[in-house]
């Protein structure tokens, strides 16, 4: 079983995730994980401090020449930016002095929540914390878990489906791998021309307007078996998991997987995936997929399919009205530096997320310590399978 904790705040010195669980004998990819965290940075709409940061995980344990050892794997990620914020976020009191407290809390942030819960008098103690730089550290791990399910032939991929207004189309037919290329081209990963324009077009009118803009995208997964997850207990509900972590990413208000809300709206006839059956590959089949790759919990072993819905960022260049913590009096929220929209970087971390719950669930069905075991397991399990 994986799990993992995440580390540091968004102006500290460094950013840190420790993974739990993997199995000995992966080979591990650094430059992969790198290319995973550049393509968090892109997109149209980003703010000025992706013109700052160069994130890089520097790895401090669990991999050895390339492997995992089967003990806990350390990423550590620089936080360029912290030299501009040594004094303020340090950690000796002798600098108390030399911070501003930040009294104004953002409608839409952790800000006010985090300082009644926590009984503090400066909003940084929390906004530093509850920022989507945390999502740096989820990416990195999310890159790995995606190089433990690759060897099984299992592929991710997270894209946009709209932003703002703009619903963007995708080609019917398209593969995945068409997919990656088509939407990685994209300053705001869709796979639609005309709606990116319209896109770039509304991101421009909210910078200048000092807005934001929130959108939806969507993870798929494919090449994944039969199983995954359980239906006898609520926990190991695989799509169950999935909401769980997806739900846990700043400003995410919703999960769907498949027709999502749209499958309360018609009837069960027009719905539910008729089952098949291929006698060539030995394999039961569907004839659709609205049920997003999952029933009872579990994977039916059509591509896992999910989509999540990202509010738009609550700090405003334009802010709305709010209260301070320390007079009461009504005062315009405060303003950090951030994103017009970040839905393009919302694409690549919602992957990461799902990456590391579909590599769990691997790895609890064919639970080994080492790759040639699960290896074994899964093979098996293949033929179980075809032979049923």
């Amino acid at each position: 079983m994986l799990r993992f904790l995440t580390a540091g705040e968004s102006h500290g010195p460094e950013l840190v995730a420790v993974i739990e669980g993997a199995p000995a004998g992966f080979e591990i990819d650094v430059a992969r994980i790198n290319h995973d965290l550049a393509r968090r940075q892109k997109g149209y709409g980003r703010g000025g401090r992706m013109a700052i940061e160069r994130d890089e995980v520097r790895v401090v344990s669990g991999i050895r020449f390339g492997r995992t050892m089967a003990s806990p794997v350390t990423f550590i990620v620089e936080n360029r930016d912290f030299k501009n914020w040594e004094k303020r976020m340090s950690a000796d009191p002798s600098d108390r002095g030399e911070a501003k407290a930040v009294t104004r809390p953002r409608p839409g942030h952790a800000d006010l929540a985090g300082v009644l819960k926590y009984n503090l008098d400066d909003i940084r103690d929390v906004l530093e914390r509850a920022s989507a730089r945390e999502t740096t550290a989820r990416v990195a791990i999310g890159a790995f878990a995606k190089q433990l399910v690759a060897p099984f032939g299992v592929n991710l991929l997270g894209y946009v489906v709209s932003i703002g207004a703009t619903q963007a189309q995708v080609p019917a037919d398209i593969t995945i791998d068409q997919l990656a290329r088509v939407t990685e081209e994209s300053p705001v990963r869709v796979a639609d021309v005309e709606a990116e324009r319209a896109i770039i077009a509304e991101i421009d009118e909210c910078k200048k307007s000092g807005d934001s803009l929130g959108g939806i995208v969507e993870v798929v997964a494919a090449g994944l078996p039969a199983g995954l997850g359980s239906h006898v207990q609520w926990d190991r509900k695989l799509d169950g998991r999935l909401g769980h972590a997806l739900m846990s990413l700043q400003a995410v208000k919703g999960v769907e997987f498949g027709m999502g809300f749209g499958a309360a709206r018609v009837r069960g006839s027009q719905l539910h995936d008729e089952i098949g059956y291929d006698s060539a590959s030995r394999r039961f089949t569907r004839h659709s997929n609205n049920s997003g790759g999952t029933e009872g919990g579990m994977t039916t072993g059509e591509p896992l399919r999910v989509r999540v819905a990202f509010k738009p960022l609550s700090t405003l260049m334009r802010p709305l009205r709010s209260a301070d913590i320390k007079t009461k009096a009504e005062a315009a929220g405060t303003i950090e530096r951030s994103d017009v929209c970040a839905i393009p970087a919302a694409a690549v971390i919602a992957e990461a997320v799902v990456a590391y719950e579909v590599a769990n669930a691997f790895l609890e069905k064919f639970g080994g310590d080492s790759l040639a075991e699960i290896t074994r397991n899964y093979t098996g399990y293949l033929e179980q399978v075809r032979n049923y």
